[in-house]
């Protein structure tokens, strides 16, 4: 007799040897048995066709959007009929992996020549006649050697490479392929599942685009193809999927970015490496004030650290080698001066530059909290094929802030971060968030520190994001190193989620450090460390704005804020004058008196995406005035000089979003 164990706690018993979910959705009924696709086995995805031989929770999973295990089984269905499509079409393909991803999914194939774009039309054709014969994916196990016996016969080095990776990291690990429809006769591929019940469960799909890839990343190895597409279930989500693909390609910072002035890449300085041009650097700035503003009123003190540290710093805190495969090559002082053994790291974190910071004079109790505060430049190497614009650098700018503080003192300081954190969302518009808690997964051993302690750090965030009313899920295995943490992720005006600021709660790295303050019982005490970003990197944080906003900042972030244009030459001087009133009002105003056409002028303008036009003319000099058009193309009329003065100057004082949305 198996018992399973359904979702809302009702118990099903089947008499029987084994039974498949498939077995359990039809004893429940037959609506949900015509509407299952997999299912959940004690949390683990699984196939409709599964054996479970012993008692189990199970939960049946239906086609939703909304569900990301239906999703999944969606997608990494797609990607096998996909890749069998181009098997057919081009038979002399060499498959190597294929799994979903966030957006959808890709393959990567050896191949001598190239697929385009043009190709996609017929490659999504084969699929639909997949599709249409609505074949079953079979799953079918081999023994090991048995196996890897049948993928030598394939002549598939990457198949093959796959297999025996499996192995090495799991000597007991299953061997298993899936056919789309009978083993041996039909299309199949080395693959651990699970999948769709058949073909014809698939929705709508699309081949979205082609790029290079290596065997593992590694460029030492057979460069790839890898081709891209995405799944939906109805075409409906995939056409308002698509539409969105093309408001994000509008969005672009890479593009917009360009366009205004506000970054550039050299690969003379470096791949990964940004620079920030003044107009970019002007938002930088304002970002920057900002947020010291709020340093000072919630009692940080600013400090700088070096951008490099000794290794022996690193390998004390951990980041050491347990980064090492993300972080530069070492600098080794010997190989300038014989005599010293010195290595120097150029500096990945920068926590313990400011453990250092406090631990150079004695504490008190009475000194704590100690709030340092730093826009620190760290750097990690990122893989060449995962460097994009600002978003994925090697270089980036933290706002980064470490606490030092009793333990009765963490809660009012963690607090104090997460407040910090939801007033830079409110600012910049973002209203769509929610906080993922990141916690230890206690089977791993990568987590440093005391157990005990690990409790009690994770105890303290689920109470904070309770108290704080804020909408949260948890993610073992998610925490750092030395500490849980909270991560916040935000939606972006088009509704793409992006990962931006961070809290993080550590015991971990004042115990290697051995830090102290003394108590009021006159002993040493050690403090507890609270890391936080709520910017997360300068960098990433202003492409996302950049995306947001379309380019079109806030007035208070705009690089240039209002831009008067004479209407001819008649009137350059008053424009002149209009121009010297607003930059003497601390407004970022620039001037276009060039000998063109207004619609010229007015065109440059809103292509600069700069909040206010200022057009004067005849009747705006005789009244002191400025006709103001937005970059909108808001007619507001003719507005006194004053007046407009004192409408910009409170819309930048107060950073108002009005028209920015």
């Amino acid at each position: 007799m198996i018992t399973i164990t359904l979702p809302d706690g009702a118990k099903k018993q089947f008499d029987a040897v084994s039974v498949t979910p498939l077995q359990v959705a039809q004893a429940i009924g037959p609506r949900l048995a015509r509407d299952a696709i997999g299912a959940l086995i004690n949390g683990q995805l699984a196939d409709l066709s599964t054996p479970i031989g012993q008692d189990a929770a199970v939960a049946i999973i239906t086609a939703k959007a909304t569900d990301t295990n239906a999703v999944y089984l969606l997608r990494h269905s797609t990607a096998h009929v996909m890749a069998e499509a181009i098997t057919r079409l081009f038979p002399a393909v060499r498959l190597a992996y294929g799994p979903p991803v966030e957006t959808g999914f890709y393959y990567d194939m050896e191949l001598s020549q190239s697929i385009r774009e043009e190709d996609f039309p017929r490659i999504e054709a084969e699929m639909e006649k997949i599709v249409a014969e609505n074949r079953p994916f079979t799953r079918y196990e081999l023994p090991q050697q048995a196996a890897l016996a049948k993928l030598e016969q394939e002549a598939n080095p990457y198949k093959l490479d796959n297999a025996q990776r499996a192995l090495a990291a799991d000597p007991q690990a299953v061997i298993s392929f899936y056919a789309t429809g009978e083993p041996h006769k039909n299309w199949e591929d080395l693959c651990r599942g699970p999948h769709l019940p058949a073909t014809g469960r698939i929705g709508a799909f699309k081949v979205t685009s082609v790029a290079g890839a290596y065997w593992h990343g590694d460029a030492s190895k057979q460069q790839l193809q890898r081709i891209y597409g995405t799944a939906f279930f109805s075409r409906q989500e995939l056409e308002s999927h698509l539409a969105l693909i093309e408001e994000a390609k509008r969005r672009d910072h890479r593009v917009i970015g360009k366009q205004l002035g506000l970054f550039t890449i050299s690969p003379l300085v470096g791949s990964g490496l940004i620079l920030w041009m003044p107009k970019g650097g002007v938002v930088r700035q304002e970002l920057e004030n900002f947020m010291r503003l709020e340093l000072i009123r919630r009692g940080y003190n600013s400090v700088y650290t070096p951008h490099i540290g000794n290794i022996n710093l690193y390998k004390t805190s951990g980041h050491y080698p347990y980064y090492k495969e993300s972080q530069f090559p070492t600098i080794k002082m010997k190989e300038r001066d014989g005599m010293d053994e010195s290595e120097y790291l150029l500096k990945p974190m920068n926590c313990p530059h400011h453990i250092q910071i406090y631990a150079a004079e004695p504490h008190s109790y009475r000194d704590l909290p100690i709030r340092l505060a730093e826009f620190g430049t760290v750097y990690r190497f990122e893989q060449s094929g995962e460097l994009s614009g600002m978003t994925r650098v090697r270089g980036f700018t933290q706002d980064d802030a470490h606490l030092f503080c009793t333990t009765e003192q963490v809660e009012a300081e963690l607090r104090s971060t997460v407040d910090m954190v939801l007033l830079v969302f409110k600012t910049l518009g973002f209203t769509d968030y929610q906080c993922r808690v990141s916690l230890r997964d206690p089977a791993s051993d990568k987590y440093a520190g005391d157990p005990t302690l690990w409790d009690r750090a994770e105890a303290t965030l689920r109470k904070i994001v309770k108290d704080v009313e804020i909408r949260h899920e948890e993610a073992i295995g998610e925490a750092a190193f030395y500490g849980p943490k909270l991560d916040f992720l935000v939606k972006d005006v088009i509704g793409r989620q992006w990962q931006l600021g961070t809290v993080q709660l550590d015991y971990v790295l004042p115990e290697r450090f051995a830090l102290e303050y003394i108590g009021a019982d006159n002993s040493p005490h050690r403090p507890v460390m609270i890391h936080r970003a709520p910017f997360g990197s300068m960098e990433r944080f202003t492409g996302i704005l950049i995306e947001h906003f379309a380019g079109a900042f806030p007035t208070w972030l705009s690089p240039v804020q209002a831009v008067v244009l004479s209407i001819s030459e008649k009137f350059v001087a008053y424009a002149q004058e209009v121009n010297s009133a607003l930059l003497a009002a601390g407004v970022r105003s620039e001037l276009d008196v060039a000998d063109d056409k207004i619609g010229a002028k007015i065109r440059r303008a809103r292509e600069q995406k700069i909040p206010y036009l200022l057009i004067v003319g005849a009747k705006e000099m005789e009244a002191a005035a400025v006709a103001v058009r937005t970059r909108k193309d808001q007619d507001l009329g003719a507005m006194p000089l004053a007046a407009f003065i004192e409408k910009i100057t409170t819309e930048i004082s107060t950073r108002a979003l009005n028209e920015a949305k």
